[in-house]
């Protein structure tokens, strides 16, 4: 059964669903970005109700200033308290569950990894954390990383169209030489990428990070967890890392849908 909760966040009042079942762990759904509750697609409400079906109970919610709560957004950064009020609700409208496994994807992988300590949480699911420092706007869009604009043109260079367009001219030999310039450049390792890095490499807590392949966000965060700054997370045994052939963000189509369901049920059944 589906029902819905409401419940406080320092005044403000939140909205969240509980997927109800009587498994001991549950999962704990953080939306990343503005989206609400029921995640893109209705991809994070179609999570629950398959999880549900296995045993698993699922909270999911707004946080301030979206969707259905109360209050003012704050953005991932500043929503500590959301977190901390969701995991207390989640326990007090599933009294039975003994383990809480939080899940996000993007910046509300990295709203996990900073804000939660001390939360009574047991496990991490982290998907394609956000490591840019500056968010995108509609005047100015977030320019891809480095490593993305290198896979951009690795996958042109193996299509043999490419060369039959660069040896008849369809192909901007000035913007080609700048997107090579652009894709030799190394990525700078963020703040947000530091602070991250730093809260990883003292949890104590299982940390598995989900991550699609060939998407901007992804790259842009396996291109610090191959600089130096991630060392220490990289030689942690708690700290796992999969990878998923897809270059969706959200982990949309089957075979990725499918992909990311597999591995939230087994971080559950740990």
């Amino acid at each position: 059964m589906r029902r819905m909760i409401d419940f406080d966040c320092a005044g403000d009042t939140l909205a969240g669903t509980l997927d109800e079942a009587g498994g001991t762990t549950g999962l704990l759904i953080v939306s990343g970005g503005n989206e609400i509750r029921s995640g893109a697609y209705a991809g994070q409400a179609a999570i629950a109700e398959l999880l549900a079906t296995i045993d698993a109970p699922v909270f999911r919610y707004d946080r301030r200033g979206i969707g259905d709560s109360e209050g003012m957004n704050s953005g991932f950064d500043g929503s500590a308290e959301d977190i901390a009020a969701a995991v207390a609700a989640f326990r007090k409208c599933a009294p039975h569950i003994t383990r809480i496994v939080a899940f996000g994807n993007c910046d509300a992988a990295s709203a996990l990894a900073l804000y939660h300590d001390g939360l009574g949480l047991d496990a991490l699911i982290l998907a394609n954390p956000w490591v840019i420092e500056t968010a995108a706007t509609d005047d100015a869009p977030t320019p891809p990383s480095a490593a993305a604009i290198r896979s951009r043109y690795w996958a042109r260079i193996k299509n043999p169209r490419s060369l039959i367009d660069l040896l008849t001219g369809k192909i901007d030999l000035k913007k080609l030489a700048g997107g090579l310039a652009s894709a030799s450049r190394k990525d700078e390792v963020t703040g947000l990428a530091k602070r991250i890095a730093d809260c990883l490499a003292q949890t104590a807590l299982p940390v598995h990070l989900l991550i699609a392949r060939s998407d901007t966000t992804a790259m842009a965060f396996m291109g610090a967890w191959a600089d130096g700054v991630f060392g220490l997370v990289r030689e942690r045994s708690n700290v796992r890392i999969e990878m998923c052939d897809t270059a969706s963000h959200s982990f949309a189509g089957a075979d990725a849908k499918a992909w990311l369901l597999d591995q939230i049920k087994g971080v559950l059944k740990d």
